[in-house]
C-alpha cells in the first residue's frame, strides 16, 4: 500500500505549470516536501473556496490571484469587503510569514502586483457599464422576473425601438418608452405589434424602477465596457487582476445580480472557443458568493447555471467564495473542480449537520477523517483537491497554505487614488459624454409640437379681426400636450436629469483588440 507522502506526490506531480498553493500535513506534521499544487491547465474548471469568517479564505483568494498573474493570466476579483486592495503593494515580513515560511522550507519574497480598479457603484476606479440594448430583453426579462406575457411585451418594445430608430442606452429611455407606447403612442405601436395589457408594461416599469433605486441607473449607459480590456497584462508579462470594489453594494443584491449576468453573457458572446488550452483566457473570484444568490429568482440561478457550463469552453474559470458551501445552489457546486475548504465552526445541531455535507462534497481518502478535520483546520490550513491535467481529481489534501507576496491589509485612499488617476482605461471609461437616445428623441417630439403650436397662435395673434374680439375656440394644441401624460412624465424626467441622475454616456465604443 503506498505511503501517504507518495500519494500526494503522485497526485500533485504535474506537466504543466502550476500554482504552489502550500504543502501537505498529516497527524499533526508538515510535510514540506509534499507540495500541493493546482494545475493551471484545470483552472477553467471553476473552484469554491469555502471556511468560516477568519480562518484564511481571503488569503486564499489572494494567493491564487497572484500565481494566475504571475503567469500572465488576468483576472477579476469581485471585492465586497474591500480587503483585497492590498494586491497591488508588496507584502512586509511578520512573525507570522517567518513561522510559515519556515514549515514549508521556502523563501518568501515581498512583490506587488499591477491592479486596475474598477467600479458599478460610487467607489472610485474604472466605471463598468453596459447599455440597455446590449443587456437584451432575454437577459433583462429574467432579471426582472417576467412572465411570458410581460417578457413578450419587453422583446416587441425593443423591436419597437430598432424600427423607429430610438437608441436604448440607459433605464431613463426604457421609461420613457414605456410611458410613450402607454398613452399618446399606444395606437401606433399597436397598429404595428398588437394589443397589449397596460397592467403588463405597468410591471416591467415597476420593475425598472425598483431596480432603478438600487443604482442601476449608474450602471446602465455609455461608454459601455469592452471586456476584451480585461485580457491585459504588463510589460513584465503578469497579467492584471481587475478589482472591481463592492464594498457599497452588500445591501444591492440586485444591482449585484445585474451585472454578474450582464458580464457573462458579454464575454461569453465575444470570447473565442478556447479548446484544450494550457492555461485559461480569465479567472473570475466572487467573494460573499451567497450575494449573487440570495433573492435570485428561479431564472436567474437557471441562466447562471448554464452560462458556468459552457463558459469554460471559452477558458473562462468562475471561482466562488462563500463561508459554507451550502450558499451555492447544488447544480453550480457539482460544476466546481477545485475546492479549497477552511474550517467551518460548529456550534448548533444545524451547523453539525452543514459540515457532515459539506465533508461528503470530498473525495473519500484513508488518511483524514473529513467531517471532523474540517472542524479542527487552524487559520491558513485548508482541505484542497483540484483537478489533474487530465480531469481526475487529487487525492484529498491537508494543506498548509503559503502566505501572499502582496500586502495582506487594503490600500490607503491616496494609494487608491494614485492607482486610478494613473488608468489609461479610467481616462477612456470615465468620461462625460451625452449622446442622443430615446428619452431625448421623445422629449424632442413635445418640444417640435409646442414649438409649432406657439407659431400657428403668432399668427393668430397678428390676423386682423371685425369683432373687436376673438371668437372664443377650444382647447389649443399647447393646451392638449401639455395637459397629456406622456408631458408629464417627461418634464418630470427632465428635471430629475437636471439633478444629475442622468448617468455618463459617450458617443462611442471602442473596437476590440
Amino acid at each position: 500500500m503506498a505511503t501517504f507522502k507518495e500519494k500526494i506526490n503522485s497526485s500533485y506531480t504535474f506537466s504543466g505549470e502550476c500554482i504552489e498553493a502550500g504543502a501537505a500535513v498529516h497527524n499533526g506534521q508538515t510535510y514540506a516536501d509534499c507540495p500541493i499544487r493546482i494545475p493551471l491547465k484545470t483552472m477553467n474548471r471553476h473552484g469554491l473556496i469555502a471556511g468560516a469568517t477568519g480562518t484564511g479564505k481571503t488569503k486564499s483568494l489572494q494567493l491564487l490571484a497572484e500565481g494566475l498573474s504571475q503567469a500572465g493570466v488576468p483576472v477579476l476579483l469581485m471585492d465586497i469587503k474591500g480587503d483585497v486592495s492590498g494586491l497591488a503593494q508588496p507584502g512586509k515580513m511578520n512573525p507570522i510569514i517567518k513561522q510559515r515560511t519556515g514549515q514549508l522550507a521556502f523563501e518568501w519574497e515581498e512583490r506587488g502586483f499591477p491592479v486596475e480598479l474598477m467600479t458599478i457603484s460610487e467607489e472610485p476606479g474604472v466605471i463598468l457599464r453596459a447599455t440597455v440594448s446590449e443587456f437584451g430583453p432575454i437577459l433583462l426579462g429574467k432579471l426582472l422576473d417576467l412572465n411570458d406575457n410581460q417578457a413578450s411585451i419587453l422583446s416587441l418594445i425593443f423591436k419597437f425601438c430598432d424600427d423607429k430608430g430610438l437608441p436604448l442606452l440607459d433605464i431613463k429611455d426604457l421609461t420613457s418608452v414605456l410611458n410613450h407606447i402607454q398613452n399618446e403612442g399606444k395606437t401606433e405601436f399597436t397598429n404595428a405589434y398588437g394589443y397589449f395589457q397596460s397592467s403588463s408594461t405597468g410591471t416591467i416599469l415597476r420593475q425598472l424602477i425598483a431596480l432603478e433605486q438600487q443604482g442601476a441607473d449608474r450602471f446602465f449607459g455609455e461608454p459601455s465596457f469592452e471586456v476584451n480590456d480585461l485580457l491585459r497584462q504588463d510589460r513584465n508579462g503578469y497579467g492584471y487582476i481587475n478589482i472591481l470594489r463592492l464594498t457599497d453594494i452588500q445591501t444591492k443584491p440586485a444591482l449585484f445580480s445585474t451585472f454578474m449576468l450582464c458580464l457573462l453573457a458579454e464575454i461569453f458572446q465575444k470570447f473565442p472557443e478556447q479548446g484544450d488550452a494550457l492555461k485559461p483566457e480569465l479567472v473570475i473570484f466572487i467573494d460573499e458568493a451567497h450575494l449573487v444568490f440570495r433573492n435570485a429568482t428561479k431564472t436567474l440561478i437557471e441562466q447562471l447555471d448554464m452560462t458556468i457550463k459552457l463558459i469554460r469552453s471559452k477558458g473562462v474559470g468562475i471561482f466562488f467564495v462563500t463561508q459554507v458551501p451550502d450558499d451555492i445552489p447544488e447544480n453550480i457546486l457539482s460544476q466546481l473542480g477545485l475546492k479549497v475548504q477552511h474550517a467551518l465552526r460548529a456550534f448548533t445541531a444545524n451547523d453539525r449537520k452543514s459540515i457532515k455535507a459539506a465533508s461528503e462534497n470530498y473525495p473519500v481518502t484513508e488518511f483524514y477523517n473529513t467531517d471532523e478535520l474540517i472542524t479542527q483546520l487552524g487559520i491558513g490550513e485548508a482541505l484542497v483537491t483540484a483537478l489533474n491535467e487530465k480531469g481526475i481529481p487529487t487525492e484529498l489534501a491537508h494543506c498548509m497554505m503559503r502566505p501572499p507576496k502582496s500586502r495582506m491589509d487594503i490600500l490607503t485612499p491616496d494609494e487608491i487614488d494614485s492607482i486610478v488617476n494613473a488608468s489609461d482605461l479610467a481616462k477612456e471609461y470615465n468620461r462625460t459624454v451625452d449622446r442622443e437616445s430615446a428619452y431625448e428623441m421623445l422629449h424632442g417630439r413635445i418640444n417640435r409640437a409646442i414649438q409649432e403650436d406657439s407659431a400657428d397662435e403668432n399668427l393668430r395673434d397678428i390676423e386682423p379681426v371685425s369683432t373687436g374680439r376673438r371668437q372664443q375656440e377650444g382647447p389649443s394644441m399647447f393646451e392638449q400636450v401639455m395637459k397629456s401624460p406622456v408631458t408629464k412624465i417627461l418634464v418630470r424626467e427632465a428635471a430629475r436629469g437636471l439633478m444629475g441622475v442622468l448617468g455618463l454616456r459617450s458617443t462611442t465604443r471602442r473596437r476590440r483588440y
